[in-house]
């Protein structure tokens, strides 16, 4: 999917508190729970009813590769909402988000300041509003490239200028090459 996004959803499937289901058959009995029917979940997972059926009743319990890895996605997505809105909510309101990336950082900065693009290795805490402006935007749909630009200026804001303290002319912070990015609350 994305990194960004992807990396968001990993942060909130920590705070769950129950694993998911592991087993095909007792991921689609989840699904079919959750969606009220075999015939949305056959139309989610791209099978038809019988199959589903089948995982139900337990006649088939290993799937192939790809529907296993759309079945993962599916209950993931859909496991603990509660849970997983608190965890959100909480970034959002009082904990903030710690991101760790491995990443080519630069800066637009006046004339006469070292502002070249370099590989940084960065673990840096990010305030509550810039988790709920990420968690936000991707609930809104908001592509990698949306949640790039605010992760971009929450950094131009704690890592470079130090909530104000310095670096006050900085105007733009390119955050580009990412080899390694991660989320947590």
């Amino acid at each position: 999917m994305s990194l960004f996004g992807d990396g968001l959803d990993a942060a909130v499937q920590k705070a769950f508190t129950r694993p998911a289901p592991k087993s095909a058959p007792a991921q689609m009995r989840y699904l079919v729970r959750q969606l009220k029917g075999t015939k949305a979940v056959a139309r989610t997972l791209r099978i038809s009813q019988r199959t589903v059926e089948r995982y139900v009743k337990d006649q088939i319990k290993k799937p192939r590769p790809d529907l296993a890895a759309r079945l993962e996605r599916e209950v993931r997505k859909r496991w603990q909402p509660q849970i997983r809105a608190r965890a959100r909510q909480r970034a959002a309101t009082t904990g903030g988000i710690v991101l760790d990336t491995r990443a080519r950082l630069g800066y637009t900065a006046p004339i006469g300041s070292t502002d070249q693009d370099r590989v940084r290795h960065l673990t840096v805490a990010l305030p509550p509003q810039y988790a709920a402006r990420l968690f936000d935007a991707q609930q809104a749909g908001a592509g990698d490239q949306r949640l790039k630009e605010i992760a971009a200026e929450a950094l131009k804001e704690v890592y470079f200028q130090d909530s104000g303290r310095r670096a006050g002319q900085l105007e733009e912070v390119r955050f580009t090459d990412i080899e390694h990015l991660e989320f947590d609350l």
